[in-house]
């Protein structure tokens, strides 16, 4: 075998992609913004901007987006 084979094979089948920016703080105390999916609090503060989902929604969404290959 030649190296760009090995290489090659060594790496991961289905890449993730990295999400958009860095994750925002979870807040200490409330008020929680209400994920977009369910309505449920999440973890982050009201002032978050863009999509905020709650710990379930989140996990669920991880697993759609997953390589199932």
């Amino acid at each position: 075998m030649n190296d760009t084979t090995e290489s090659t094979a060594s790496t991961s089948y289905c890449a993730t992609p990295e999400p958009g920016g860095p994750k925002p703080e979870p807040a200490a105390e409330g008020p929680f913004a209400a994920c977009v999916l369910c309505q449920e609090p999440t973890e982050y503060p009201e002032s978050t901007k863009g999509i905020t989902l709650c710990p379930v929604c989140e996990w669920r969404e991880a697993e759609r987006t997953a390589c199932s290959g």
